[in-house]
């Protein structure tokens, strides 16, 4: 891997490093996060890393790829979210789909986040299209199953949490043998695991508040919402605050095994 296009962050501990996990990069950072979070792998890898691990970034829409004999080293993968329509044919979507279908039959632990969540549902059969309710952007409240196979109970985490969304495409129909495992008033399918190594979440459970804000801000900027639409999220994003730490458990837990 070019150390130019690539970056490794090691956490070091006593130990010697066991474990190894890649992000598969689908957007590109902005200034903002890039000078105030480190880019987007800064903003991933500060959620989900530990000590004795090893992580490194892959900038898939960029058309970087690990290669194949690379794949086995990883004990699991994220997929980050992007401006791009998941549902789009462009090179490096095909590409990352026929990824995913590899890494699916390895069984590796595969965690999607937004544009993630909904390319994994498209990878492994399912539909993705515009929401027909339009944007959602800000901070809403999901409610997690208390009945899926994935023991949320043994987190100690309420059923009903707080998380950042920025989206308007969705997944409309799931893959076969896919479960739903999250929802909302807004999103049908804010989350779905397929087996026991695949998990997909709408929302963005890495976001800070300034990060949505800087989103917001941009989207205005590109005329893809309008000044009062912008005006009034900012309003009710300060009135709410992201389980951020809760949603840390879940990822860090659902990735590394312990749910």
């Amino acid at each position: 891997m070019d150390n130019e296009m690539v970056m490794k962050m090691m956490m070091e501990g006593d130990d010697e490093i066991e474990k190894r996990y890649a992000v598969l990069l689908c957007a590109e950072d902005s200034e903002y996060v890039r000078k105030k979070h480190g880019g987007y792998f800064g903003v991933f890898v500060r959620m989900l890393a530990e000590a004795g691990e090893t992580w490194d970034v892959y900038r898939v829409a960029l058309g970087e790829f690990p290669e194949e004999e690379e794949l086995h080293l990883y004990d699991g993968f994220v997929i980050t979210g992007s401006c791009n329509d998941a549902y789009g044919n462009d090179t490096w979507i095909h590409d990352l789909i026929n990824l995913l279908n590899k890494l699916n039959s390895m069984n590796k632990k595969i965690l999607g986040i937004c544009f993630g969540h909904q390319i994994l549902g498209r990878a492994l059969g399912g539909k993705v299209s515009r929401s027909p309710t339009g944007w959602d952007i800000g901070v809403r409240t999901i409610t997690l199953s208390s009945s899926s196979p994935l023991p949320f109970s043994s987190l100690d985490i309420p059923l009903k949490l707080s998380i950042i969304e920025c989206h308007r495409d969705e997944i409309r129909e799931l893959p076969a043998k896919a479960e739903v495992i999250a929802w909302s008033e807004k999103t049908g399918i804010e989350m779905f695991r397929y087996g026991d190594h695949i998990m997909g979440i709408q929302g963005h459970p890495e976001y800070s508040k300034d990060i949505l804000l800087h989103l917001i801000d941009r989207l205005l900027q590109k005329d893809y919402i309008m000044d009062d639409m912008a005006e009034e999220v900012r309003e009710k994003v300060a009135l709410w605050e992201p389980d951020m730490e809760a949603w840390k458990r879940v990822c860090v837990s659902f990735l590394k095994g312990r749910l």
